[in-house]
This record gives structure tokens, sequence and C-alpha cells, in this order.
């Protein structure tokens, strides 16, 4: 399923958006998918774009053939009449388009929220997981380890799939795993998940909360109202502070995750076996057994906390331990995330070209050592400080590329100054194949070569998989 493929009817019975004048804010994955639905229903929708390139052309003859009326190139101007506004994610809250409706008292909803209150009757519930990082792989891991359980499942959402096309499609599912950004959350405020996770918090998308108070604070809505079980990390207090505050269901709980030993009303990890000490019987003294870290693809500490988060809404939902087990052992990562390339000369060379703020890229070097690390790009307002203090020791070398690499070397040379780097001076595509060589120089037996920029890529490629792409090729030509 994809945007455009949403196949929805005319609803039987009255809808509340018959005659009502909607304007749909952004075309895309979810504008495309909330004009065609909210026409279906009798709304009179109007759709507004910033862009006017020949994606949004294609996109506006759809809906126009349709008899939806598009404006392409003005996404700032409220249409007079507009009662409701659904909106793309991404748009930013401070926009004049809902500056003027917030003075006119019109609503702005998401497209989350739109699917939300467009569920039927006999909706599948939603596990949904939000956090700074590893939202695609939990929510991957989830939809795995809920498929092993024999379940009705997919993961949708942030993930690249449409909750609409997913809630008015013809699939009927049994549970959903529900991937949510903090864009996202922001513009949900119905939203009642049967349980929520919180991965990690760490300052990321500031230019668009305001803050990380308000960042938190929209990455906590995932707790509202859950029925069963609001699921946190216990290495990041943050997360369970959104839980007190979360007014919840009677009878839901507070169920943490760690890499440690559990407490009760925990998981986690004893003698390299994953344990369940919240959904047991006599959980003070009981634990059950639910998979080896082995199980885990890869065994990354971060990631064994992914797979602790994914088996926590899981069990919340009454699967099985064995359906974690073959969840987690059927689970592959997608590309660029931790991904093993090759083994050059004793040197193991490793995509993590997603890791494309600090929080990801300190997690990614906790888990390999000693390391020449390939760091920079867009650095989106970062500092480095924090992340190079915490892994100086770990790190043999540094390749620094990008255009925001001098903010890292200048950590480096605060933090870990022994160290030796090389900074590489463009940032054409071709670079990458010059900050690999450059590695392998610095690289003994034994060590990782690792690409974690701790960036975006915009500054010199597509996207962070173009980006991957071209380390990976770059290793496979210094091997040839």
């Amino acid at each position: 399923m994809g945007s455009g493929q949403v196949t929805t009817s005319v609803p039987s019975g009255p809808s509340e958006f018959q005659g009502k004048h909607v304007t749909v804010a952004g075309l895309g994955v979810s504008g495309l998918p909330a004009a065609k639905a909210l026409h279906a229903r009798g709304a009179i929708v109007t759709a507004v774009n910033d862009g006017d390139d020949a994606r949004a052309r294609e996109q506006a003859a759809e809906l126009e053939a349709l008899g939806i009326t598009v404006r392409l190139g003005d996404g700032a101007t409220l249409p007079q009449g507009t009662e409701l506004i659904v909106t793309a994610p991404g748009w930013q809250p401070d926009k004049p388009l809902f500056l003027a409706a917030g003075k006119a008292g019109v609503p702005v909803w998401g497209d989350v929220e739109l699917a939300w209150r467009l569920r039927g009757p006999d909706a599948a519930p939603w596990l949904a997981v939000t956090g700074t990082n590893g939202k695609t792989t939990t929510v991957q891991m989830l939809a795995s380890i809920l498929k092993a359980a024999g379940l009705r499942t997919a993961a949708v959402g942030n993930i690249g799939v449409s909750l609409l096309d997913a809630v008015l499609g013809d699939e009927k599912y049994d549970v959903l795993a529900v991937e949510l950004s903090s864009y996202q959350l922001h513009w949900a405020p119905s939203l009642r998940a049967y349980s929520g996770a919180v991965l990690n918090l760490a300052p990321d998308h500031l230019d668009w909360h305001g803050s990380m108070d308000a960042y938190a604070a929209d990455k906590g809505r995932i707790y509202e109202g859950n029925q069963v079980a609001c699921v946190y990390n216990v290495a990041d207090p943050r997360t369970e502070d959104l839980v007190r505050e979360a007014d919840v269901e009677e009878g839901c709980r507070a169920v943490g995750f760690t890499l440690g030993t559990p407490s009760v009303s925990q998981l986690g990890v004893v003698d390299g076996i994953l344990v369940d000490r919240a959904f047991v019987e006599n959980r003070q003294k009981n634990a059950q057994e639910l998979a080896e870290v082995a199980d885990v693809d890869p065994p990354a500490p971060h990631n064994i906390a992914n797979a602790l988060a994914a088996a926590a809404l899981a069990r919340s939902f009454g699967v099985s331990p064995q359906a974690v087990r073959d969840g987690l052992r059927a689970f592959r990562p997608d590309a660029h995330r931790i991904a093993h390339v090759a083994d050059l000369d004793g040197v193991a060379y490793v995509d993590d070209s997603k890791a494309t703020n600090t929080h990801a890229a300190q997690a990614s070097l906790a888990a390999y050592e000693p390391i020449v690390w390939i760091a920079g790009g867009l650095a989106k307002g970062a500092e480095f400080d924090e992340l190079v203090a915490a892994s100086a020791k770990r790190l043999r070398g540094v390749v620094l590329i990008g255009a925001d690499r001098a903010l890292i070397r200048e950590a480096l040379a605060r933090h870990a100054p022994e160290v030796p780097v090389v900074d590489l001076d463009r940032t054409d595509t071709g670079a990458m194949l010059q900050a690999v060589t450059e590695a392998k120089r610095l690289a003994r037996p034994g060590d990782t070569v690792l690409l974690a920029p701790a960036c975006a890529s915009m500054d010199m490629f597509t996207n962070y998989n173009q980006r991957g792409d071209a380390f990976a090729a770059a290793v496979r030509e210094l091997g040839a």
C-alpha cells in the first residue's frame, strides 16, 4: 500500500465531514490519501501545497480529477470558509496558515488524528512507538513478533505506509504496529493507543518544536489514554517522567526495559537472555525467558533495547514468549542500520548511515571498539562535545567529511586531542572513496571502520541511503 492507493467508499450512513470545508495542507504520502478520504465522505476539500514542482502537479491533477480544489505554491493563506485543517506532519506549527487558523478558531489535525477518527467500530488496536532513535527498527521487530504469533498486522505510520491506507483499506488487521514521529504526535490530540512506548529522548528537531521541553511533551502524547502498558526506557529517566505525567486508563501499568537485570514490572537481560518480569504471574518472584541476545540481529546494545521495547509491547497484547523469540529471529534490519559491509585485512566495515544525529551515533559507537570513525555532514544545530567525550576512548582515528565537519573537529580537539583526525575539505559525493581510503590507512586488524555520521546527509547526498550506498561501494572498490 502506498500514497494514492487507499481504497475507500462513501460511508452508507451520514458522515461528520458531509458538507464540511476542509483544507488539506501538503500533498505527498499523507496529504493525497487524506484529501481522497475526506472527499469520499462528502467534505468540500481544498488542498494547498508550498511546492509547485512536477510531482506536486501530478498529484494535483489526480485530485482535481475527483473534483478537489488544489492550490500549488500557496500554503500560507487560509482558504475562505475553512472549518478544519488536516496537515502533513512536517509542516511547522508557526506557519502562517496555522497562525491564521488559530486566530479563526479552526482546529488542526494531522493524518494520524484523521486516521484515528475514521477507524471503524471493530478497528484494530494500535501498539505505538516513538523516540528520538530506533523507532523504525522497533516497529519492524514488533510487527515480526506479532506475525510470529499468527496475528494479522502491519508496520505503519511514519514508517512509509500511510495510516489512512491501513485504516481505510480492504485489509483487516488484528493489531497495528505504529511508528509515530514527534510531528505526528503534535497534531494528534485524541489518539489513544492500546499500549505505547517512548524509546529515548535526545535533542532533535528543536527548530520545529521550539524547545526540548516541547519536543518531549509531544513525544509523551503517545502515552495519553493507554489501556494496558506505558513502556519506558529505564536508562532514560525522562521517558519515565512522561509516563508519570500521562493520563491513562485505569489499570494501565508502567513497564520499563533495561539492558541490565530487570526489576519487577520490567523487561531486561540476564546472562545473555531477554527476560520478562512484567507480564508474568507473581512477577515479584518469577521471570519468563523470551529469547537470547544472539537472536537479535545485530546484537548491538541499542538494538537489544529496541528488541526489549518491541517485546514489551507485544507481551502487553498477550503474545507468547515463543512468538517473541521466533519474531526476533525472523527479523532483519533495513539497510544502513549498523549493517556489516565487509571484512578487509582483518578490519570490519560497518554502515550506519542512518545515524543522522548525535544520539544515534553514540549508540552506534558504543557497539564497537577500537573504531576508525567516519563522521560529518549537516549538523542541524547539534553540538558534539557530549558524543565525543563519551566515545573518545574507543577511537583509533577519525575521518571527517561534509559541510559542518569543523564542529566535530573542534569537539575532538577538546575531548580527544590524541586521536588522529583526517579532515577532508570536500563535499562532493566522490569524497566517500577518499574517506574510506583514509580510514583503511588508519585502521589496524581487529578495528572497525564505522560510518556513523551524527549528521544529516543532504550537503553531499540525496539522503542517508545514498550516503550508505556510497560507503559500501567504496569498501567494495578497496577490496577488489
